[in-house]
């Protein structure tokens, strides 16, 4: 392996007999070397090899710009992931999990906390990607003595969520239409236009997505573990839950899609957000 480009003494860009650039990284690899230099084999740990040039591209530039431990760790939590999943991820979470991460740990220590909206969310209808969630802060703390706040584990799994949704453009389309045809419901039934900029929308439209893909997919949560507390928000929510109610009876009509009661409960406290603007 001749070395094509060094990014530090632990990363290195080689070229294949075909071309292809490959990220090779090993502890001390390219000390005291120079391009065009022979790589030491016995040294390397990891060959990153990224289908899409663009996405291999902007991999180098990760890997030139940010201290070479957040990409180990950001590897290592990706392997992990990959595993409890049983999926083969797309090539952009090596970008933009590893990217979060630092990012994360840059803001956590200068005393700037981001809240997760749809923190609730993830923890409900995304179980396994959340626990990935909280074994990255555990493998975070462990690397660099920080404990990072619930709220990044939710970050982190959507991340996780994102990479192994392989959606073609017509699954996309499929999504948007039933995004659509939900949001009309709600601003018809309650004569309102919404506000595309305010914090409750991009709730209800981020649970929206997350809703619909399972929809598509076939998925529902049919455990109901939560009735006693449906009847609760039934009684204090009533234009919202009138309004989930049509919206299931729609998907049943269109999709024959069966609404779960937990799933129809989260549907009426985000429409109740998005109407009233209530803080729930």
């Amino acid at each position: 392996m001749i070395i094509y480009k060094i990014f530090n003494n632990n990363a290195v860009v080689i070229k294949d007999e075909n071309g292809v650039e490959k990220v090779v990284m090993g502890c001390g690899l390219a000390f005291k070397k120079k391009n065009g230099d022979e790589l030491d084999e016995s040294k390397i740990d990891k060959i990153f090899v990224l289908s899409d040039p663009l996405i291999n591209n902007r991999f180098q530039e990760l890997v030139a710009n940010i201290p070479i431990s957040y990409v180990e760790l950001g590897e290592e939590i990706i392997e992990y992931a990959s595993k409890v999943l049983e999926a083969d991820l797309n090539d952009t979470i090596h970008l933009s999990l590893i990217d979060h991460i630092y990012s994360a740990v840059k803001r956590f220590q200068e005393g700037i906390g981001i809240k997760n909206a749809i923190l609730w969310d993830i923890k409900k209808f995304y179980k396994k990607e959340f626990e990935i969630g909280l074994k990255a802060l555990d493998m975070i703390e462990k690397r660099f003595s920080i404990r990072l706040p619930e709220d990044e584990a939710g970050f982190i799994a959507i991340h996780f969520v994102e990479a192994v949704t392989k959606k073609g453009a017509e699954e996309i389309h499929q999504v948007a239409e039933l995004i659509a045809e939900i949001t009309s419901i709600v601003s018809y039934n309650f004569h309102l236009f919404f506000n595309e900029d305010s914090l409750y929308y991009y709730r209800f439209i981020t649970h929206l997505k997350f809703f619909a893909q399972r929809l598509l997919e076939g998925k529902t949560y049919l455990d109901d573990e939560q009735d006693d507390l449906l009847i609760i928000i039934k009684k204090k929510y009533v234009n919202a839950y009138e309004c989930a109610q049509k919206i299931c009876e729609f998907l049943k009509k269109k999709y024959n899609y069966q609404v779960s009661n937990d799933e129809k409960l989260y549907l009426t406290l985000h429409i109740e957000r998005v109407v009233y603007k209530t803080v729930l």
